[in-house]
Parts: C-alpha cells; structure tokens; sequence
C-alpha cells in the first residue's frame, strides 16, 4: 500500500507538472495568433515527436523527452539590415559566431511562405512582442495563484489546536536529550500535565480561570505560570472535567523565527526557564480567507526569488554535498527527480490525514509554478526573459536615436545572440544534470 501510495504521489505532481508546462506554453501561443503571428508547432517536450496532429497553421504534438516544451513563431530572428530589401539572407560570415547567426537567419527564412511578411514575430510593435513571450510566465503565475487559493481557502493551513496529541510522563531535561535520553527513568520527576490526569485527545477549554483561545495563548500562560498551582478545565468524549496543574521551572529551548530551535553565535542550543507542563499539541486545517492568498504568493516568490539570486552558490553547493558525505539543504534547490520524490514521501505517510497529504502536493505544484514563472523571467536567453530584454533593449535604442535624430537603427539582432544562447543552454542542462544525479544519490528528505 505504501509503495502504491508513493507511486500515486510521483504522478500527481507529474500531471501537475506538464499540465503547468502546457498551459505555459498556451500563455504564448494565445497572444502570438491573437496578434496574426503564424505559429507552426506548439509541442510538449524535445526530441523526436511521439504524437502530433495539425490544426489549421499549427502542428500540435507531444515529443519524447518531457523536459519542457516550445511554440514555433515564424520571424523569430530578423534579416540582416542589408538583406531586409529584398528578403534574401547573404552569408558573408566567416567567424564561427557570425556563422552560427546566419544559419539561424537562414532557417527563419526557409519558414517563410508569401503573406507572412506582415506575420512575422520580429514586425511586432514591441509591447505586442513582450506580452507574447511574458504569456508563459504569467500563466505560472496565474495557475500558483489560484492552487494557493484552492490550499488556504479550500484545504486550509495548519495550525496548533488546543487539543492534546500527547502527554508526556516525566520532564526530560535539555542536556539528556541532548545526551541522547528519550525514555523516562524513576529519576526523572512527572511531568504536570500526567500528574493531573490529562490524556491524548483532552481539549483544554480553561486555564486559571479564563478561556483559552488559541495555542499560542494556552503556552504563553502555561509558561508564565511556573511553580503556581493553577485550575484548569478540558472536554474529554463530550465532557467537562476540572483538574489542577503545577507547572514546573525548567530549561526548554527557545525557537528561532523559522521555528527551529535558536542557536547562539557558538552553535550551542539557546535555552531559557519557563513555565512547562509536558504536552504537545494537535493540529488541524483552518481555512484561511481570500486576502491571505496573495501575501502568501508574494513570500513563497521572496523565498524563490533569494534562492535564485543566489543559484550560482546553492550549485556549488548540492555538487559538494553530491560527492561528500555533507548533507544537502532541503531549502536548496532540486531536479523534477527530488520534487517527485517529495512528493511520494509526502503520499506514503498513511498516518498522516488524507486531506492534508493532498493539500501538501497542491501547494507543491504550486510552488513549482511560482519557480517557473520567477525563472522564466530571468533575462537570458533562451529564457523569455532574455527574449524580453532583447524586446526592451531593441526599443530603447531606437527611442535613443529618434531623440538624437538618428537613423533607425532597426531590429535587435538576437541570432547574435546565439553564442551566449548556447552557452547558457548548456549551462542549464548541466545544472539539471547535475541536480538530477544529487535527487538520486543524496536526496533531499523533508520528513527525517
């Protein structure tokens, strides 16, 4: 059952996946025939071709390696300047670069049939050109956004109730479980909250004669209230019961913002003496309203956003913990291979609820969503992003030239680019490798 299970997590999140790659590539494809752009093939994957079928101008089809996928648009790359005249493309290169460029302005061409000179992508007025390569990106955005709002407001989030997930018999002080001690011992005195008869599945109504509203209330005062004998009231099956409890001074860590326990500048555990009674408690989904979707959005794109401004290091960084005995950082980032892993750990756990494992892979595809779209906007080709750029600068310098009447300095010439192109295709494809090899020898686990 837990294999099955494990299984049916990998596929939820693959579906999700390439469903997020289709509708990203639809993102382009719209705006690109909304503006008669012709659009020859909008595929799914790279490689060869395991399914397509033509519809109108357009081949749609599904190719073998589901690494991401594209939409073709005639006129990606313009004519040289001098060839503009008459639409032939002249080679006249002789560097290995500048041949690279003309082989690409010579396949554009070969595309082109009689009526596509007012349908290619290179005539469109710039702000057209933008919001058709920012349409993949932005259909990321939608789609994390709205499975956020399917996670808060229809799942919920968790949250610590009053109710009681375990009670412990004695107070194992910081320095043994630090030692390693994890089972209570004559030595070790009773914790409060087992002397006074409280039990896993108690809800705490009361404590010192006031209502408790929250957990975060109940430990505050629980914490304030050592060595003072207070009442305190629970439901247990339906009914009401009155105890008293004494909470014991003890050392408990201090939590830091990220709810790890605190360490000091030295590494060592940051404790603190507070009130204690020895209980933990449940949690429960609490549906959160709508203006909780987008500043939940908004941090889960910080976070992206800090992880790939310093993707260069966080690399370095999986490749040293690939090929040493270092762990990796579960907040670092991970291949297809590590996210579907998450997700068949995060499927098998049978003691957790159902209904929390299925918001868990939700908001995991969401969150790929929003990786998608911040990394798509990085400005390099072949990224849209980079396409973008190429868009700006283009219109920049013909804003530039007009200001100092100057010629027309015509179109940005991006099969120049080519070289840098490749190079950061590379790039990537090593890094995807790379990430891919470490999700298989030292994956991350979240649930350790």
């Amino acid at each position: 059952m837990t294999v099955l299970l494990f299984i049916l997590g990998v596929l939820f999140v693959a579906v999700g996946i390439a469903v997020s790659i289709a509708l990203h590539e639809v993102g382009h494809l719209v705006p690109a025939k909304a503006f008669k752009v012709r659009v020859t093939q909008y595929m799914i994957g790279f490689g060869p071709t395991m399914f397509s079928r033509r519809r109108g101008e357009t081949e749609y089809g599904v190719k073998a390696l589901p690494l991401g996928g594209y939409v073709s648009m005639v006129g990606m790359y313009p004519p040289n300047a001098a060839d503009e005249t008459d639409g032939t493309v002249r080679s006249s290169s002789t560097g290995m670069f500048q041949q690279l460029a003309t082989d690409a302005r010579s396949a554009a061409a070969e595309q082109l049939q009689p009526g596509d000179e007012n349908r290619v992508f290179y005539n469109l007025p710039i702000w057209k050109r933008i919001i058709v390569m920012l349409g993949g990106p932005f259909m990321n955005l939608v789609i994390g956004v709205v499975l956020f709002a399917v996670l808060l407001m229809g799942f919920g989030t968790a949250q610590s109730t009053t109710t009681l997930s375990e009670v412990n018999q004695c107070v194992i002080t910081s320095d043994q479980a630090a030692q390693g001690q994890t089972e209570c011992t004559d030595a070790d005195p009773a914790a409060p909250a087992y002397q006074a008869g409280l039990l896993p599945g108690d809800t705490i109504t009361e404590f010192n004669g006031s209502p408790v509203t929250s957990w975060e209330d109940l430990s505050s005062r629980i914490r304030d209230a050592a060595g003072q004998s207070v009442p305190i009231t629970y439901v247990r099956d339906g009914v009401e019961h009155d105890t008293v409890i004494t909470p014991l001074l003890t050392e408990r860590p201090v939590a830091g913002d990220d709810g790890a326990p605190a360490v000091d500048d030295a590494g060592n555990p940051v404790t603190q003496e507070v009130g204690f009674i020895g209980v933990a408690a449940s949690t429960e989904l609490v549906r959160q309203p709508g203006s909780e979707v987008l500043p939940a959005v908004g941090e889960n794109l910080s976070s992206i956003a800090g992880v790939i401004l310093n993707l260069p290091q966080r690399v370095v960084d999986v490749a040293q913990a690939a090929f040493s005995s270092e762990e990796r950082d579960p907040n670092g980032p991970m291949s297809v291979v590590g996210v579907g892993r998450i997700a068949g750990e995060i499927s098998s756990m049978e003691e957790v609820p159902v209904e929390s494992r299925v918001a868990t892979l939700v908001g995991l595809v969401a969150s790929v969503n929003l990786a998608l779209f911040v990394f798509n906007l990085i400005p390099l080709l072949p990224l849209d992003g980079g396409h973008v750029a190429g868009a700006l600068w283009e219109g920049l310098r013909r804003r530039v030239a007009k200001l100092f009447k100057r010629p027309d300095p015509g179109h940005f010439d991006l099969a120049k680019m080519l070289p840098l192109t490749y190079a950061v295709a590379i790039l990537l494809m090593g890094m995807s490798a790379l990430l891919i090899y470490a999700d298989i020898v030292k994956p991350v686990s979240l649930f350790n």
